[in-house]
């Protein structure tokens, strides 16, 4: 099981101002947890708190017990495409390879544990046979799928996902859903960010709205509830306006 936090309210803030406050959830093992809510609303800020590169005001985060540096061992993130350097000269399992960092540690040559891991997660992806490719040739959806591989290279019991499905096309969409149903199956927690609504009803456990705060949670039942989107997306009912971000 995946905590943060409990039991005082988590609180990040960024700039002098407050990001997000009592932004209190629980992952169990075995579910895909879908993160919905308008731009702006913390998503992000949320899954970087988790991994420690926001600091918290107040809270922790906690991983089967375990809080700090040994809770982070066991989350994988998989970030938006934007954010990773696609020119580097490397090929796709040298890519993947770094996600073996932390167990490697710095300027150590990877052990048969790393390649065998790196091998693993390829397959889980599809990427076996692009292997050598270097990253700047691949497509959208071949990109998505290393950052994917790289993620699970670490073995992580959990799993961020910040917006894997933005930009990629139906066949790598189809792929990433199946291959995330198979890991929650196989007992792993995944945290998804999300604003394909439809998709996250089809294919996730339980859904978190948010707005700077966990707005409200529950099945995927929850995007049909009229009320509970107009508070996450800050929406006046009556004149269907936005009124806040």
């Amino acid at each position: 099981m995946a905590t943060w936090p409990q039991p005082s309210p988590w609180v990040c803030v960024l700039g002098g101002r407050i990001a997000l406050e009592k932004a209190d959830l629980t992952l169990d093992t075995g579910e895909l947890v879908g993160l919905i809510g308008p731009n702006g609303a913390g998503k992000t800020t949320l899954l970087r708190a988790v991994l420690g590169l926001v600091p918290l005001a107040d809270g922790e985060v906690a991983v089967e017990g375990r809080t700090g540096r040994r809770a982070g061992r066991l989350i994988g993130y998989v970030p938006q495409r934007h954010e990773f350097a696609w020119d580097f000269p490397i090929d796709v399992a040298g890519a993947v390879l770094t996600g073996r960092t932390r167990q490697m540690g710095w300027l150590r040559r990877p052990g048969a544990g790393d390649r065998a891991a790196v091998e693993q997660a390829l397959e889980l992806t599809g990427l076996t046979e692009l292997r050598r490719r270097p990253i700047g040739e691949l497509s959208g959806g071949q990109r998505q799928r290393v950052l994917v591989a790289r993620a699970l290279a670490a073995d992580p019991r959990i799993l961020l996902l910040d917006e894997p499905f933005t930009g990629v096309d139906v066949p790598t969409q189809e792929l990433l859903n199946e291959l995330f149903g198979r890991l929650a199956a196989e007992g792993r927690a995944l945290l998804m960010t999300t604003h394909d609504l439809a998709a996250a009803a089809r294919t996730c456990h339980r859904v978190a709205l948010i707005n700077r705060t966990v707005v409200a949670e529950g099945g995927p039942e929850l995007l049909a509830d009229p009320d509970q989107m107009l508070r996450a997306f800050g929406l006046d009912r009556a004149i269907g306006t936005v009124t806040a971000s």
